[in-house]
């Protein structure tokens, strides 16, 4: 499926709802390159010289946050995008950081990714990254994810996946939001 130019399909949703799975898909449907908005933070918590624990990235993500406002990681990846191209973004945390996009020029889709909080433990516990705990996926990760705006950026999205099904069922859904996202109306 081809890709119209200068959009944004953003993929918002809190830890382990989903959201790189959907952006995979996405991405692989409309051809689109992903761009992880965790991994601004990530490079940017390294630039400053700290190791890419969970706690120095969150508290990286709030420095630059302050620094820059609450779309700083928006900012600093638009820098980083080709004018002219489209992309997919795993990680969209808030509704500003849409904004700054679309006032660069993107036309910005957003995909929300829900699933109740139990499924996304099991999921967190399984692909559980170095260093940490069940208490900081679920205290840390989700608190700060909603401080940073993640459920407005949920509530007003354009397209929302409840995420409770099989992995086929969530394929489906994101290859149907794909195509929504393109065509800008039903499937």
């Amino acid at each position: 499926m081809a890709s119209p130019n200068r959009l944004i399909v953003a993929v918002t949703g809190l830890p382990g709802s989903g959201k790189s799975v959907v952006a995979r898909i996405v991405a692989e449907e409309l051809g689109l390159e992903v761009k992880v908005m965790g991994d601004v933070v990530r490079e940017e918590t390294m630039k400053r010289g700290l190791e890419p624990t969970p706690e120095n990235v969150e508290r990286v993500a709030r420095m630059l946050r302050e620094e820059l406002g609450r779309a700083a990681v928006a900012k600093l990846l638009a820098e980083r995008l080709e004018p002219g191209k489209s992309y997919v973004l795993d990680g969209l945390r808030s509704v500003e950081e849409a904004e700054v996009l679309a006032r660069a020029g993107w036309r910005v889709f957003i995909i929300g990714v829900y699933a109740p909080r139990k499924q996304r433990l099991e999921r967190l516990m399984r692909r559980r990254r170095s260093g940490e705990t069940v208490w900081e996926i679920l205290e840390l990760r989700d608190a700060s994810n909603i401080e940073l705006g993640v459920g407005e950026a949920l509530a007003l999205s354009d397209y929302l996946i409840v995420n409770t099904g099989s992995l086929e069922d969530l394929e489906f859904e994101a290859r149907r939001a794909a195509r929504v996202a393109v065509c800008g109306g039903d499937p």
